[in-house]
């Protein structure tokens, strides 16, 4: 009798000590449904082994967008983001640890994606390369750079194809002839894909594999197909914790566990179910090898402080090309 009363005292007491809990993650556009799909999994994991219970928060914009507003007081105590840079900011402002990309595996970035064009079934416009978008006529769709930080893997990758192919001042004349077609720049990726595919704008969106393969997905591959150019860039999207954020709520430790959860098997698999290069080797993937295409990365391009500066801030490359274009 004493045991049972014993028992009953202790699911009391574990009940009693159980609490809601939230955890905020402030992340880019296209994740949406990665997220919800992790979320659920982790959810159900830290419920468990805690016996709290869990509600993860998201907010997504595009990348520059999101940075801009972690920094101007969103409290997320985790950021998932399109590119290092973003992050690289935050850290700026003093919210988060300046080798934050030592914290976790792959410089902290758990999956990849690459650029690839996605036009209309049948290629009506005949869009192969990147030397395509600079036809006459053709009307492009693109994220803004200033505010997507996917757009400004999509820029890096056409400067890369420039400098392959052309002498100085024609490839300037390249960057001026795409961008000058190019029909709007959406904030974020998710809303240019919005446009291309739902509203039916333009004739070709330049994007990341992984939102060209989700456009697919629920809008039949007889709609749509997607177009690998000969030169493409491997966008590294990137995590952090936001050290001012877990401290002061008390969520570190869940914060950490969130993030470390995503190089999982589990998260792994979901990351290449949503079309997400894995960055663990061992998970299977239906997506083409990368292997004897030209990919550059960041690296290539002197790392995102030289990038920013030469390409991105007020009067880089887009806002020369973008005046000459118009």
């Amino acid at each position: 009798m004493r045991m049972l009363f014993l028992i009953a005292c202790s699911l009391v007491a574990s009940v009693a000590a159980a609490k809601d809990v939230t955890l905020l993650n402030a992340s880019y556009d296209p994740t949406r449904e990665l997220y919800a799909d992790y979320n659920r999994h982790f959810v159900k994991q830290w419920d468990k082994s805690s016996g709290d219970k869990l509600r993860v928060r998201m907010s997504h914009t595009g990348s520059g967008a999101q940075a801009r507003s972690v920094m101007e007081g969103l409290p997320a105590d985790v950021v998932t983001l399109a590119l290092g840079y973003d992050i690289d900011a935050i850290a700026g402002k003093g919210l988060l640890r300046t080798d934050w990309q030592q914290a976790l595996p792959e410089h902290s970035a758990p999956y990849r994606s690459i650029v690839v064009f996605l036009v209309r079934k049948g290629n009506p416009k005949a869009i192969h390369d990147w030397d395509d978008l600079a036809k006459e006529e053709l009307k492009i769709l693109t994220p803004n750079p200033k505010t997507s930080g996917g757009a400004r893997w999509n820029y890096l990758a056409a400067w890369g194809y420039a400098e392959e192919h052309y002498d100085k001042k024609a490839a300037q004349e390249f960057m001026q002839k795409w961008i000058g077609n190019v029909l709007l720049f959406d904030t974020g990726a998710r809303g240019a894909t919005t446009n291309f595919v739902r509203r039916k704008q333009g004739d070709v969106l330049i994007t990341w594999e992984n939102e060209a393969h989700v456009a697919q997905h629920y809008f039949g591959k007889d709609a749509f197909e997607i177009v690998v150019p000969s030169v493409t860039m491997l966008a590294e999207p990137s995590v952090a914790v936001v050290d001012s954020v877990v401290d002061k709520r008390g969520t570190r430790a869940m914060a950490e566990a969130y993030l470390d959860g995503l190089y999982s098997p589990e998260a792994q698999r979901m990351a290449a179910k949503h079309y997400f290069r894995p960055t663990d080797k061992t998970i299977a993937t239906d997506l083409p090898s990368l292997e004897g295409m030209t990919v550059k990365t960041i690296r290539d391009f002197g790392g995102w402080t030289k990038a920013q500066k030469t390409h991105f801030a007020e009067g880089g490359t887009f806002d020369q090309f973008s005046r000459s274009a118009r």
